[in-house]
């Protein structure tokens, strides 16, 4: 017997990436000649008068006040994805309008765990837990809707200088919808594959009876559908946004918003990776193929659900903001905004860890089990995949108060826009342990989601609390009206505590101190060129408060905060009568004294540098006034430079793409047709930094490098009336088999979109 084939579940052809990128180049083909016919360069009247044509996706200005000045002299690399780009593409979640900015992967979970919220890695590092709303800092392992955003900021390199303790390649910025003096109501409904059901409205009114710029705004969401490809996989949730604004166009202003929302979910707990193309069988695994003659086994259906119909996520999420704003003079206004947030999420899902195929098990200390009863080799019906029951029952409370100063003057015969402020924060997580329980083994092939399994019990009850103040100055000066010199300062005095049941409390408390400095040149009026330097800082216990005594852990308190510097060189542009804007930058980041916990023999494990060497291309904007484009380029190249482990000595970081590509565009028609499309690549990921563990047989089976791949998307919209437009979204049109991501220990994945559709109606009234 030389090989063993499952006949349900042949392996699919896999597409060359030449293929694909003809394709990516031909969906663009005919609207590059339908530009190149419908505006001639002598056409400048009608040029000017299609200007006021919104810009879908090009943005000028980040909300955030403390980048006050225009993204193209703001010296730093900032994405801007707007409302309606996400609109267009049919994203509903945050991990889905990410897909517009390149260099960004997604991770399923480590330690036999499977994460169930946005697990974002962005330019080599876990940047999961620096994700702000309006600003302030957002709690919670979940997976956030898009329904409630006016767009998404994606802010590249070290910011410690702009939020304090985080992630040492920058942060990402949720802006919420606000209510505004005009009159707007919008809804949409959508069906789609995988009985897809998703009701949206946003309306917006002024209210001059309430008094003079007052506004009301409401944006509610329901949402009721599978997964495509996935079988028993369900994601149910809703959600709503009441928000008043007073004193619209008036010096004094307050904004008072609320969001809540609720999901109800059947859990992904993936595919095993067993049989993929690149997979590495164990040693326990060779001692029967290697007897037969067999190097490779089917994997199974990518469709499989391995868990149990009563697996669940439940997540309820509570925000609650206010806002003052005043003018105290021209160019000088002061901000106060307070937060209360509440999260709390449950859930109970099974993981899929080792594959038996009638195979002994060696474990580490040399003990050997036989396989299952009635497990054989020459019945691959019979073969198992081991599984594991995890559980989470976890609050996060968040209470914080930010004071900020801009002021705009004139001293020492130069322009300063200044940014200060203090900020007050306490952060709270409360989570019980479970630990991870085993589960009944499943059929590989044919797995059974309607078996009942056991429900993990509680043993304690850790809770952490990090009080931070933070204080920071920002000054940018206009020396000349060609160069201008940015700067800033963050200090932050953190304190974070950590109890559980049986354990020692733990404490840990220090003070912070980020900054950042650019050069700006403006050779034309149009664009700029930079140099910017900035540092980040992240501690022990700063996901969550959880602080651990434990040798082998990365939170425990006595290991020195990890610091991250990086340096980038960098132009930006706006072009076509500033219509498009273009960028580019080259960078470099260097992340030191970053400690991982490995496990109990070898204990913690120094990464004394990293580095991540890059080059990024990004564009965005309006060709015409017809055609719009977003597109992005990341190149990369990472190394662990530092270690006390030679085996990660030279090795990549995991989930670091060398090339990742992003692009979207459409072209509106005459008689109120618009036609669109997109690409993207991601190239080959390391799961891990460790040679020995992913190229050594007997450390166990995986996958070690998540595939590339390219993804082709459509698009269609139709306006029925000025009230009434019709949208069809269709996703990977190649119906190309993609593992959008894979946990750290490579077992298993999580099944990209295969091919899908949605259909919806965009009503405005």
């Amino acid at each position: 017997m030389a090989h063993i084939i499952s006949r349900k579940h042949a392996a699919r052809p896999l597409p060359s990436r030449l293929t694909h990128t003809t394709a990516a180049l031909a969906l663009m083909a005919p609207a590059l000649a339908m530009a190149q016919a419908s505006e001639p360069t002598s056409a400048l009247p009608a040029v000017k008068v299609k200007a006021a044509v919104e810009n879908d996706y090009k943005a000028d200005k980040s909300v955030s006040p403390k980048l006050n000045q225009p993204l193209v002299d703001t010296p730093q690399t900032i994405t801007v994805i707007k409302k309606e780009l996400i609109q267009e593409q049919g994203g509903t979640t945050l991990s889905e309008a990410l897909r517009n900015t390149p260099g960004i992967t997604f991770q399923m979970g480590e330690n036999g765990n499977t994460q169930t919220g946005d697990s974002i890695f962005m330019r080599g590092f876990d940047t999961q837990n620096s994700i702000f709303v309006d600003g302030i800092r957002d709690v919670g392992s979940i997976s956030r809707d898009v329904f409630n955003l006016e767009q998404v900021e994606v802010v590249k390199g070290p910011a410690g200088a702009d939020i304090g303790r985080g992630s040492p390649t920058g942060y990402i910025n949720l802006a919420t919808k606000l209510p505004t003096l005009e009159e707007l109501n919008a809804g949409s409904i959508t069906l789609g594959t995988a009985d897809r059901k998703r009701v949206t409205a946003d309306l917006n009114r002024a209210v001059p009876a309430l008094g003079s710029g007052t506004a009301l705004r409401l944006n509610v969401m329901a949402q009721n559908n599978g997964v495509d490809g996935r079988d028993e996989v369900k994601n149910e949730s809703w959600g709503f946004a009441p928000s008043l604004a007073l004193g619209l166009g008036t010096p004094t202003r307050v904004f008072l918003y609320y969001l809540h929302m609720d999901q109800d979910n059947v859990p992904d707990g993936g595919v095993p990776t067993f049989g993929l193309p690149g997979y590495r069988y164990s040693a326990d695994h060779h001692t029967v193929m290697d007897p037969a003659g067999v190097t490779s086994l089917a994997a199974p259906d990518s469709s499989n659900f391995y868990g149990s119909t009563g697996d669940y996520n439940r997540i309820k999420a509570d925000m609650f903001t206010a806002r003052f704003e005043h003018d105290l003079k021209p160019g000088v206004v002061v901000r106060n905004v307070s937060r209360f947030g509440r999260t709390e999420q449950k859930y109970v899902l099974t993981g899929v860890n080792a594959v038996n195929i009638g195979n002994s098990t060696t474990a580490t200390n040399g003990t050997v089990t036989p396989p299952p009863a009635g497990v054989t080799f020459g019945n691959p019906n019979s073969w198992v995949v081991s599984r594991s029951r995890q559980a989470k029952d976890q609050e996060n409370l968040i209470l914080t108060n930010q004071t900020s100063v801009n002021a705009d003057f004139e001293a020492g015969g130069m322009q300063h826009s200044v940014v200060s402020g203090l900020e007050f924060m306490q952060e709270r997580q409360s989570s019980s342990s479970f630990g991870t329980t085993t589960a009944p083994a499943a059929n590989l092939y044919n797995p059974n989601p309607n078996v009942s399994l056991n429900i993990p019990v509680a043993t304690g009850r850790g809770t952490g609390e990090t009080t931070t103040v933070g204080l920071y100055a920002f000054d940018t000066l206009k020396v000349s009206e060609a160069f201008r010199l940015n700067g800033g300062l963050r200090l932050d005095r953190y304190r974070t505590t950590y109890e559980a049941t049986g354990a020692q409390p733990l404490g840990k408390g220090d003070l912070l101190s980020t900054w950042k400095l650019g050069a700006l040149w403006k050779p034309a009026t149009n664009g700029s060129v930079y140099i910017a330097y900035g540092t980040a800082e992240r501690p022990p216990g700063s996901d969550g408060g959880t602080l651990s005594s434990s040798g082998t852990s990365n939170n425990n308190p006595n290991v020195d905060p990890s610091k991250a510097t990086n340096i980038e060189l960098g132009t930006k542009w706006e072009l076509l009568d500033n219509r498009l804007a273009v960028t580019a930058a080259i960078y470099r980041a260097i992340n030191k004294n970053d400690v991982v916990a490995t496990d109990a023999v070898t204990g913690i494990t120094s990464l004394g540098k990293k580095r991540v060497d890059g080059i990024e291309l990004a564009t965005s904007g309006m060709l015409t006034s017809a055609w719009q484009v977003s597109a992005g380029l990341a190149l990369m190249d990472t190394e662990v430079e530092v270690t006390n482990n030679a085996n990660q000595a030279g090795q990549p970081l995991p989930w670091s793409p060398k090339v990742a590509f992003t692009s979207w565009t459409t072209y509106r028609l005459p008689m109120g047709l618009t036609i669109g499309g997109g690409a993207r690549y991601q190239g080959e990921a390391k799961r891990n930094s460790n040679a020995e563990a992913i190229n050594n047989a007997s450390t166990g089976a995986g996958l070690d490098t998540l595939p590339d791949y390219w993804v082709l998307d459509a698009m269609a919209t139709y306006d029925v009336t000025k009230n009434l437009s019709l949208q069809l979204n269709i996703y990977n049109l190649t119906d190309k088999f993609y593992m959008q991501s894979m946990n750290s220990g490579g077992s298993r994945y999580t099944l990209g979109t295969p091919r899908a559709a949605s259909l919806t109606a965009n009503l405005r009234f």
